[in-house]
């Protein structure tokens, strides 16, 4: 017995006992870690697949009524719908939102959130609504008057465009870009103009601008190719050169030609001349020294310099930033299908 005593109070035994109830502290602690862990992957699971499909409007109501989730967390959820394309689920949440009192001193900014859904979604009217509601409280609100200008740009009440630009230009943005766009696309898409004095204004807007020379002779040159000639800036050729290589060879201008690298390079590599012998553009260079009956030509794409999005159309408004202008080329050389077609049916005749 008293061997017993004696190692009870060895200090190595202190120790083994010390360390054995840290062990157990730690098994327990985190087997219960694990469990409660689980418990609340199996809870957020059981939440989560509520927002696979929503059953109705009541029960997405019920849903952030609850109070389970703050309202930053379905503004994030709502942007998750928004960037996948469900834009239905994301007004729902954010018109509900709106409805939390602890939402109410960011209103506007979830306000300005919705509006910018339904504009993505093609509800215009209801997107108009929403940032006239916004600026009826907060007038001195660019984003909101940004994107009013773009539905009514869309809507094409363009008139209405351009009154927005009157309260950005008081609040010192430039708003000269958007003034001139605006009404360019008025004077081309009015139905009741007289086609010759649509192309004099045109051209006039030109003269005093100098700006937005794709926009303005896209439509010259497939109406008049004689006055876009007359009236084109050598310069702009380069920002030009899809539209002017698709002309037929009875519109091309060869005086004009004669007057600009560019532009005897470009053609030199369709095929109209034979001036040029290269070019600092490698695929125009490829074209000039191909052999005639080489099946090749060139097709464009169309690179947004402000977000850098490339598309396979033409713009004059970028539809992924709304930057205006900024449509740069991308050359590319692609089989000429067409070339094909003609030499095969040339050979079977």
């Amino acid at each position: 017995m008293g061997s017993f005593f004696i190692e009870f109070r060895d200090p190595l035994f202190s120790i083994i006992i010390l360390f054995a109830i840290i062990f157990v502290i730690s098994f327990f602690s985190y087997w219960w870690g694990r469990y409660k862990a689980k418990d609340n992957y199996r809870y957020l699971d059981r939440f989560l697949e509520q927002f696979h499909t929503l059953p109705s409007e009541d029960d997405l109501k019920a849903l952030i009524r609850q109070g389970e989730l703050s309202h930053k967390s379905w503004l994030l959820l709502a942007d998750a719908y928004t960037k996948n394309g469900d834009y239905e689920k994301a007004i729902d949440i954010y018109s509900e939102v709106l409805r939390l009192e602890d939402a109410k001193e960011n209103a506007r900014d979830i306000m300005f959130l919705l509006g910018k859904t339904y504009f993505k979604a093609g509800f215009l009217g209801r997107s108009r609504d929403v940032f006239l509601e916004i600026l009826r409280k907060n007038p001195r609100t660019p984003q909101a008057l940004h994107y009013l200008l773009l539905v009514y740009e869309y809507m094409r009440d363009y008139n209405a465009a351009l009154e927005v630009l009157e309260p950005l230009d008081e609040l010192g943005e430039d708003v000269t870009k958007e003034t001139l766009y605006l009404k360019l696309l008025a004077l081309l898409q009015a139905p009741d103009i007289d086609e010759e004095l649509r192309k004099i204004e045109i051209v006039a807007l030109y003269k005093e601008h100098k700006q937005l020379p794709r926009m303005i002779f896209e439509y010259l040159f497939r109406i008049d190719p004689l006055l876009a000639w007359k009236h084109l800036d050598l310069k702009d050729a380069p920002l030009l050169a899809d539209i002017l290589w698709q002309l037929e060879e009875k519109e091309v201008n060869f005086d004009i030609i004669a007057k600009s690298g560019f532009l005897q390079e470009l053609y030199t590599a369709k095929g109209y001349i034979d001036i040029a012998k290269s070019s600092q553009q490698f695929e125009l260079d490829v074209l000039i020294k191909l052999p005639e009956d080489a099946a090749a030509t060139i097709g464009f794409e169309y690179l947004c310099e402000h977000c850098k999005v490339v598309f396979p159309f033409g713009f004059h408004r970028c539809s992924s930033c709304h930057e205006i202008g900024t449509a740069s080329l991308e050359y590319n050389l692609v089989r000429d299908y067409q070339k094909e077609l003609s030499e095969a049916g040339d050979s079977f005749l």
